[in-house]
Protein backbone atom coordinates (compact mmCIF):
# COMPACT_ATOMS: atom_id res chain seq x y z
CA UNK A 1 0.00 0.00 0.00
CA UNK A 2 1.30 3.46 -0.78
CA UNK A 3 1.65 5.90 2.11
CA UNK A 4 -1.36 7.91 0.84
CA UNK A 5 -3.53 4.79 0.68
CA UNK A 6 -2.35 3.72 4.13
CA UNK A 7 -3.27 7.15 5.55
CA UNK A 8 -6.73 6.88 3.94
CA UNK A 9 -7.18 3.47 5.57
CA UNK A 10 -6.18 4.98 8.93
CA UNK A 11 -8.77 7.72 8.39
CA UNK A 12 -11.52 5.13 7.85
CA UNK A 13 -10.37 3.07 10.84
CA UNK A 14 -10.26 6.18 13.02
CA UNK A 15 -13.78 7.17 12.03
CA UNK A 16 -15.13 3.67 12.67
CA UNK A 17 -13.31 3.37 16.00
CA UNK A 18 -14.44 6.77 17.30
CA UNK A 19 -18.05 6.20 16.20
CA UNK A 20 -18.21 2.74 17.78
CA UNK A 21 -16.75 4.00 21.04
CA UNK A 22 -19.20 6.91 21.13
CA UNK A 23 -22.12 4.57 20.41
CA UNK A 24 -21.06 2.04 23.02
CA UNK A 25 -21.74 -0.78 20.59
CA UNK A 26 -19.92 -4.08 20.27
CA UNK A 27 -18.38 -4.73 16.89
CA UNK A 28 -20.04 -7.37 14.76
CA UNK A 29 -17.65 -10.26 14.16
CA UNK A 30 -17.69 -12.94 11.48
CA UNK A 31 -20.31 -13.37 8.82
CA UNK A 32 -20.45 -11.56 5.50
CA UNK A 33 -19.61 -7.91 4.93
CA UNK A 34 -20.58 -6.25 1.66
CA UNK A 35 -19.49 -2.80 0.57
CA UNK A 36 -21.39 -0.69 -1.95
CA UNK A 37 -19.55 1.45 -4.50
CA UNK A 38 -16.07 0.38 -3.46
CA UNK A 39 -14.18 2.05 -6.37
CA UNK A 40 -10.91 0.04 -6.41
CA UNK A 41 -11.58 -1.23 -2.87
CA UNK A 42 -8.40 0.33 -1.50
CA UNK A 43 -9.96 0.30 2.02
CA UNK A 44 -10.82 -3.41 2.15
CA UNK A 45 -8.00 -3.95 4.68
CA UNK A 46 -9.54 -1.39 7.05
CA UNK A 47 -12.95 -3.09 6.87
CA UNK A 48 -11.35 -6.51 7.38
CA UNK A 49 -9.39 -5.31 10.40
CA UNK A 50 -12.27 -3.46 12.06
CA UNK A 51 -15.16 -5.88 11.50
CA UNK A 52 -13.24 -9.19 11.15
CA UNK A 53 -15.80 -10.76 8.78
CA UNK A 54 -15.40 -14.24 7.36
CA UNK A 55 -16.11 -12.91 3.87
CA UNK A 56 -15.81 -9.44 2.31
CA UNK A 57 -17.40 -8.52 -1.02
CA UNK A 58 -17.00 -5.11 -2.62
CA UNK A 59 -19.38 -4.05 -5.38
CA UNK A 60 -18.50 -1.42 -7.97
CA UNK A 61 -20.63 -0.54 -10.99
CA UNK A 62 -17.68 1.08 -12.83
CA UNK A 63 -15.11 -1.63 -12.20
CA UNK A 64 -13.81 -1.68 -15.76
CA UNK A 65 -13.29 2.08 -16.03
CA UNK A 66 -9.82 2.74 -17.42
CA UNK A 67 -7.42 5.24 -15.92
CA UNK A 68 -4.84 7.24 -17.91
CA UNK A 69 -2.21 4.59 -17.20
CA UNK A 70 -4.29 1.88 -18.91
CA UNK A 71 -5.26 0.10 -15.68
CA UNK A 72 -8.83 -0.33 -14.50
CA UNK A 73 -10.38 -0.31 -11.06
CA UNK A 74 -10.53 -4.09 -11.08
CA UNK A 75 -6.78 -4.18 -11.77
CA UNK A 76 -6.11 -2.04 -8.72
CA UNK A 77 -8.59 -4.02 -6.63
CA UNK A 78 -6.71 -7.24 -7.38
CA UNK A 79 -3.62 -5.67 -5.90
CA UNK A 80 -5.39 -4.37 -2.79
CA UNK A 81 -7.10 -7.73 -2.20
CA UNK A 82 -4.05 -9.93 -2.82
CA UNK A 83 -3.34 -10.17 0.92
CA UNK A 84 -7.01 -10.69 1.80
CA UNK A 85 -7.99 -14.17 0.54
CA UNK A 86 -11.50 -13.85 2.02
CA UNK A 87 -12.21 -10.67 -0.01
CA UNK A 88 -13.69 -10.33 -3.50
CA UNK A 89 -14.29 -7.47 -5.91
CA UNK A 90 -17.44 -7.75 -8.03
CA UNK A 91 -18.35 -5.51 -10.93
CA UNK A 92 -22.10 -5.07 -10.54
CA UNK A 93 -24.83 -2.57 -9.83
CA UNK A 94 -25.68 -3.26 -6.18
CA UNK A 95 -29.34 -2.42 -6.85
CA UNK A 96 -29.57 -5.81 -8.62
CA UNK A 97 -27.52 -7.82 -6.10
CA UNK A 98 -29.17 -10.41 -3.89
CA UNK A 99 -26.66 -11.34 -1.21
CA UNK A 100 -27.60 -11.51 2.49
CA UNK A 101 -25.03 -9.77 4.67
CA UNK A 102 -24.38 -9.22 8.35
CA UNK A 103 -22.70 -5.86 7.73
CA UNK A 104 -23.27 -3.61 4.72
CA UNK A 105 -21.14 -0.51 4.31
CA UNK A 106 -21.46 2.46 1.96
CA UNK A 107 -18.80 5.15 2.05
CA UNK A 108 -20.21 8.32 0.52
CA UNK A 109 -23.02 6.77 -1.55
CA UNK A 110 -24.49 8.91 -4.31
CA UNK A 111 -27.68 10.55 -3.09
CA UNK A 112 -27.51 13.76 -5.19
CA UNK A 113 -26.93 14.44 -8.89
CA UNK A 114 -23.93 16.69 -8.15
CA UNK A 115 -21.97 13.85 -6.53
CA UNK A 116 -22.71 11.49 -9.40
CA UNK A 117 -21.67 14.04 -12.02
CA UNK A 118 -18.46 14.83 -10.12
CA UNK A 119 -17.47 11.18 -10.65
CA UNK A 120 -18.47 11.43 -14.35
CA UNK A 121 -21.15 8.78 -14.00
CA UNK A 122 -24.46 8.75 -15.88
CA UNK A 123 -27.47 10.19 -14.06
CA UNK A 124 -29.28 6.92 -14.73
CA UNK A 125 -27.30 5.49 -11.80
CA UNK A 126 -28.86 7.99 -9.40
CA UNK A 127 -31.52 5.91 -7.68
CA UNK A 128 -30.75 6.07 -3.95
CA UNK A 129 -34.29 4.98 -3.07
CA UNK A 130 -33.71 1.70 -4.94
CA UNK A 131 -30.25 1.36 -3.44
CA UNK A 132 -31.47 1.66 0.15
CA UNK A 133 -34.37 -0.72 -0.49
CA UNK A 134 -31.81 -3.25 -1.73
CA UNK A 135 -29.74 -2.67 1.42
CA UNK A 136 -32.82 -3.34 3.54
CA UNK A 137 -33.63 -6.50 1.55
CA UNK A 138 -30.05 -7.84 1.83
CA UNK A 139 -29.52 -7.02 5.50
CA UNK A 140 -29.76 -10.08 7.74
CA UNK A 141 -32.17 -9.75 10.71
CA UNK A 142 -29.45 -8.85 13.24
CA UNK A 143 -27.27 -7.09 10.69
CA UNK A 144 -26.20 -3.46 10.47
CA UNK A 145 -25.81 -0.96 7.67
CA UNK A 146 -22.99 1.56 8.12
CA UNK A 147 -23.12 4.66 5.93
CA UNK A 148 -20.79 7.64 5.71
CA UNK A 149 -21.91 10.91 4.08
CA UNK A 150 -20.31 14.22 3.16
CA UNK A 151 -21.75 16.75 5.60
CA UNK A 152 -25.14 17.29 7.21
CA UNK A 153 -27.14 18.14 4.07
CA UNK A 154 -26.19 14.89 2.34
CA UNK A 155 -26.60 12.88 5.56
CA UNK A 156 -30.07 14.33 6.14
CA UNK A 157 -31.14 13.42 2.59
CA UNK A 158 -29.75 9.90 3.00
CA UNK A 159 -31.51 9.59 6.37
CA UNK A 160 -34.90 10.33 4.80
CA UNK A 161 -34.26 7.79 2.05
CA UNK A 162 -33.15 5.11 4.54
CA UNK A 163 -36.19 5.72 6.73
CA UNK A 164 -38.45 5.41 3.67
CA UNK A 165 -36.73 2.08 2.92
CA UNK A 166 -37.70 0.84 6.42
CA UNK A 167 -34.23 1.07 7.90
CA UNK A 168 -33.99 2.29 11.50
CA UNK A 169 -31.18 4.59 12.57
CA UNK A 170 -29.32 3.28 15.61
CA UNK A 171 -26.64 5.97 15.89
CA UNK A 172 -25.29 9.04 14.10
CA UNK A 173 -21.77 10.36 14.59
CA UNK A 174 -20.36 13.66 13.32
CA UNK A 175 -17.07 14.62 14.95
CA UNK A 176 -14.03 15.61 12.88
CA UNK A 177 -10.93 13.57 13.56
CA UNK A 178 -7.23 14.17 13.21
CA UNK A 179 -7.01 12.01 10.07
CA UNK A 180 -9.93 13.77 8.35
CA UNK A 181 -8.82 17.41 8.69
CA UNK A 182 -8.42 17.56 4.88
CA UNK A 183 -12.17 17.16 4.28
CA UNK A 184 -14.22 20.22 3.35
CA UNK A 185 -17.12 19.01 5.49
CA UNK A 186 -17.36 16.60 8.39
CA UNK A 187 -17.87 12.98 7.41
CA UNK A 188 -21.06 11.78 9.10
CA UNK A 189 -21.27 8.10 9.99
CA UNK A 190 -24.64 6.52 10.70
CA UNK A 191 -25.47 3.00 11.80
CA UNK A 192 -28.76 1.41 10.75
CA UNK A 193 -30.74 -1.75 11.50
CA UNK A 194 -33.35 -3.46 9.36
Amino acid sequence: MSSATAMNNYEYLDLLDRAWNAAGLGRPQGGTLTDIGCASFWYAAALQFFFAPERVVGFEVEGYRLFKNGHSRIDYARGYLAALPQARFVVADYRAVELPADVITAWFPFVTPAALLAWRLPLSLLAPDQLFRRVQANLRPDGIFVMVNHGAVEADRAEKLCTAAHLRQVFRFAEPGVFSAHRGSVAILSIWAG
